[in-house]
């Protein structure tokens, strides 16, 4: 499982270094792609594998569906951790997310997700207020 919250940078590359806890469950090779509010999912391969198969059964008579899939697939690229420990993000990823410099990497079960530290720090601000609501709003899930 991946969790945890973790503050590092990107060099002039747009490569950062992998959190050492999350390198095992990423794999050597993982996918990165456009995430929600405006962030990078990076999946492990058998997490994407499941998403895939998941992601096949939109109906693709819907245009909201087919449009989902173009804009999720065509950015997703597979990644490799170097032998540093860095993994490269793509320079339309680091636009998607709008990194520069301080990115936050956090993990979401499954997945990781990588925010620009000031995106992330405005999103958790604005969450914090909220987690109790949203937590309430939850039917039938017991902590």
């Amino acid at each position: 499982m991946l969790m945890g919250e973790y503050l590092h940078t990107l060099d002039k590359k747009g490569r950062f270094i992998v959190p050492a806890r999350f390198r095992e469950e990423l794999g050597e090779r993982f996918i990165i792609t456009r995430g929600l509010d405006r962030c990078l999912f990076l999946y492990p391969r058998r997490e994407w594998a499941n998403l895939e198969n998941r992601l096949k059964e939109l109906p693709l008579a819907k245009a909201e569906a087919r449009k989902f899939m173009r804009i999720f697939f065509s950015g997703a690229t597979e990644v490799e951790i170097d032998k540093q420990g860095r993994a490269l993000v793509p320079p339309q990823l680091r636009g998607h997310a709008d990194l520069h410099k301080e990115i936050v990497i956090i993990g979401v079960s499954n997945r990781a997700e990588i925010w620009s530290k000031e995106t992330w720090d405005a999103y958790s601000n604005e969450s914090d207020l909220s987690f109790e609501q949203v937590a309430e709003k939850m039917i039938d899930f017991q902590f």
